[in-house]
Parts: C-alpha cells; sequence; structure tokens
C-alpha cells in the first residue's frame, strides 16, 4: 500500500488501524488512497479475527480532502488506469463515483470502526468519518465541508451521511455556508461521541477498541448490524441515485465557465 498504512495490533488481538499515510500532503485523497481504501474494506470482509478498525491520520491531518492537486504520477498502475486513461463521459463518469465506493466501503464494514481524528478534516474525509461507528478528536482538531465555495455541488452521497449525523438544519447550515467547525462545536451537535487533549487521539481510541474487545463478538455484531438498519431506514445512503452525474456536470459547466 503506498497511501495507507494497515497494522494488525500484537497488544489487541482483533484490532486493525488503518493510518491515512500522506502526510506531505496533509492525507489529501487521491485516486490511489480510494483504491487502497476499498481494498482493505474488501479484506477486512473476508477477516474474522478482526473485530475493530480504528481509521486515523499520520503527521498532523485527519485528511484535507479530495487531492485537487491530480490523482498520481504514475498512470501505469492498474488501480490508477481510470484516472489517467483518455477522458470519456463513462470514465468520467466511474471516477466520479469514487468517493461514493469508498464510503459504502466503509459503511459496510462488519467491524466496528472508530475514527480518530488527530487534526484538521475537510470534505471527504468528513464524509469518510459519518461512515464510522464512533468517532473521537484531539482538542484543536477542525472541520469543513468546502464543496460549493468550490462550485462543486455537494455529491457522493454525502448530504444523506451527513444529515444522519448532524440532522437537516445543522447539515444545511454546513455545506452552503462552508464554514468551519471545531471539534467542541462537533461534540455539541453530535457527530462526535468524545473530545480528547491534542496527542490522545489514538491512545483514546486503542481504550475504546480494547473495551469493545472484551463484548461478546456475536452480540456486538448484531447490534451494530440492527443501528445501521434503523439509520438506513431514517435517510436512505443511496436516495440521490444521480448523485454522480450531478457531479459530472457541476464540472463541465465549471470547465465551460473557466473557457469563456
Amino acid at each position: 500500500m503506498e497511501t495507507i498504512r494497515i497494522e494488525h495490533d500484537r497488544e489487541l488481538p482483533g484490532l486493525v488501524t488503518i493510518t491515512l499515510a500522506r502526510p506531505g500532503k496533509l492525507n489529501a485523497i487521491n485516486f490511489r488512497m480510494h483504491a487502497e481504501i476499498q481494498e482493505a474494506c474488501r479484506n477486512l470482509a473476508d477477516d474474522a479475527d478482526a473485530r475493530v478498525v480504528i481509521f486515523t491520520g499520520e503527521g498532523r491531518a485527519f485528511s484535507a480532502g479530495a487531492d485537487l492537486g491530480g490523482s498520481t504520477s504514475d498512470p501505469n498502475r492498474p488501480a490508477l488506469a481510470a484516472a489517467n486513461a483518455e477522458p470519456s463521459p463513462l470514465r468520467e463518469r466511474i471516477r466520479s463515483s469514487a468517493g461514493n465506493r469508498t464510503s459504502a466501503a466503509i459503511e459496510g464494514l462488519d467491524q466496528v470502526t472508530i475514527g480518530a481524528v488527530n487534526g484538521l478534516a475537510i470534505g471527504g474525509a468528513v464524509v469518510f468519518l459519518s461512515c464510522m461507528d464512533i468517532r473521537l478528536a484531539s482538542a484543536s482538531a477542525w472541520f469543513s465541508i468546502p464543496e460549493v465555495d468550490l462550485d462543486i455541488p455537494l455529491t457522493g452521497m454525502r448530504c444523506p451521511r451527513l444529515m444522519r449525523e448532524l440532522g437537516p438544519a445543522r447539515t444545511k447550515e454546513l455545506v452552503m455556508s462552508c464554514d468551519r467547525f471545531s471539534s467542541e462545536d462537533a461534540l455539541r451537535w453530535g457527530f462526535l461521541n468524545h473530545r480528547v487533549p491534542d496527542g490522545e487521539a489514538l491512545p483514546r481510541a486503542r481504550t475504546l477498541a480494547e473495551k469493545l474487545l472484551k463484548k461478546d463478538p456475536v452480540s456486538l455484531a448484531l447490534t451494530k448490524t440492527t443501528c445501521n438498519a434503523l439509520a438506513e431506514a431514517m435517510v436512505p445512503a443511496n436516495i440521490t441515485h444521480a448523485d454522480r452525474d450531478y457531479l459530472v456536470l457541476a464540472r463541465l459547466l465549471a470547465s465551460e465557465s473557466r473557457h469563456a
């Protein structure tokens, strides 16, 4: 893996930690990272020994969101072929759904997932966190959903997932104003379960994982499945079926505007 690091904990058997590992880019999410997170989730689907998965970021950020500077530097790697091949409407449509696929992969994990936010989380990174079961963040962490300021509609199945976690009014305010919000705000609004001192996000996540690993595995798994089913009944994630097409259209209109 080039953009993420996967560690099976020796001290806490059953715990897997996935670290977003592009610290020089503030762990910005490129096409390679999407592919690697999806691959990691597929592997975890067959791992009966893994029971808790922590997601965190290396360095001073959880993730700065989408890598707007490009997908990769190596067009020959298979996972990146769609990102670098000759443009076509269908290829662009597939690429535009990468965030949807990654979010669904995280959300679909049978393991209990914990987001340990050690710094800023922007755009798609906030959506990734909304797909996790439990979230905690360091005191100085902050969040932002800036798509509208970038002339991009909030797509990628983002609205349904954010609305589940933050409620309709709060979601609309944050995604339309694009205002930054603090870990204190996120805790007060229910997006975070815990706000911890700086430097303590990952250790506290491991402590919580240790507590969960002591529970009966079947009872824990069934409880997660039930909670997910109830959340899906409240706000279906896939209700915006033309979501990626809106994103493709927005990109085309932005391109036309720049060249007008």
